[in-house]
């Protein structure tokens, strides 16, 4: 049984200063589900949060949630919490205190407040934390008191707007598996703003990928890394190849003078498309065993494997393979078929492969 749309945004459009940050936004978030907002700065996605959240209200269209139209309901009125990149912890509270807060001016009693405290601190294994002054903690550990004040007032839905930028590289990974975890046990619905490809692509059910304050592509993580449906799409997410191709007939693609076996069809004969190769796809042969034979001009070690270019036919190919092959080394490319992926060129200037500065 498919789960019902729990939020619905409805051709979202929004300007800031002449500028079009929201151009007929169209979206829909079932229950329970835990959808990331991927894009690059500037995107629209934090003002997608913010305006669901009820801190900025769009210049047309509607926010449906749970059914009803909350476009202009003020943000204390919707069953959802917000969690920051900057934690906002109270520095004069105690972890307990910062936890009930908004209990409190809820009015709910003692008892209650005192077991939810005990509730959220267990979740976010901080047990026993009550008494210390968050100031204290390191940044992790304030990240999920801030997640615990969140979730003690039981929303629908959870927000959280890079709430990991401010992490190291391993505190940000532990978090990672703790949201995904927090998520599966509370059963709510998470909305997720990140520029990380790898929190997206690590946690989520849904990815949203946008760019110029567009959708470029909506799915599983899975289909947005292997099949994805234009160049900046495919440049975004994860490390590509690129390359300008002409289509044959079906399942044959030209791609730097050299005819490439394929599987995709449908794009017609003779027309110029966008092929994306990633790099982990590119096989290293002996040379003349592959499909177009080059050198390697660069190399680096990433510790799971190696990253390479390789020039051949006037381009430098990126390629990852646990076997090193040294700077000067001659080599051949061979794809497998199933891993050249066949897109359109781009029709106009928002579609194009354009990754705005960070």
């Amino acid at each position: 049984m498919s789960k019902k749309n729990l939020i619905d945004f409805v051709h979202i459009s929004k300007t800031f200063d002449d500028t079009l940050v929201l151009d007929d936004l169209c979206l829909s978030v079932r229950e329970n589900e835990f959808v990331t907002l991927l894009g690059p700065s500037g995107c629209g996605k934090t003002t997608t949060l913010r305006i669901l959240g009820g801190f900025v209200t769009p210049d047309s269209g509607q926010v449906i949630f749970d059914g009803r139209d909350i476009t202009h309901l003020p943000a204390n009125k919707r069953n959802l919490n917000t969690v920051f990149q900057k934690y906002s912890l109270f520095p004069n509270m105690n972890v307990a205190e910062n936890i009930a807060f908004g209990l409190k001016i809820s009015g709910k009693s003692d008892a209650y407040i005192k077991d939810k405290i005990r509730y959220a601190l267990k979740l976010v294994n901080l047990e026993g934390f009550e008494k210390r002054n968050p100031m204290s903690l390191s940044g992790g550990q304030q990240q999920r008191i801030a997640i615990a004040r969140a979730i003690v007032n039981e929303p629908k839905v959870l927000l959280l707007d890079e709430p990991l930028g401010a992490l190291d590289l391993k505190l940000r990974q532990d978090m990672q598996y703790e949201l995904i975890r927090l998520k599966n046990e509370l059963g709510i619905t998470f909305i997720y703003v990140t520029h990380d490809q790898e929190e997206a692509l690590t946690m989520s059910d849904t990815v949203v990928v946008m760019n110029q304050g567009y959708i470029q592509q909506m799915g599983t993580p899975e289909d947005i890394y292997n099949e994805p449906e234009n160049a900046f799409v495919a440049d975004f997410i994860g490390d590509s190849n690129i390359l300008d191709g002409i289509m044959l007939k079906d399942k044959l693609v030209k791609i730097l003078g050299v005819t490439f076996d394929c599987v995709d069809t449908g794009f017609g004969s003779n027309r110029p498309v966008d092929v994306v190769i990633r790099p982990e796809d590119v096989l290293l042969k002996k040379p003349g065993e592959g499909h177009l034979d080059g050198v390697v001009s660069h190399l680096i070690f990433k510790g799971v494997h190696y990253e390479m270019e390789v020039t051949a036919n006037g381009f430098d190919w990126l390629v990852h393979s646990t076997s090193c092959h040294p700077v000067g080394t001659p080599v051949s490319l061979s794809v497998d078929p199933f891993n050249i992926q066949i897109m359109n060129k781009p029709e106009s200037d928002d579609e194009k492969a354009v990754v705005l500065d960070e």
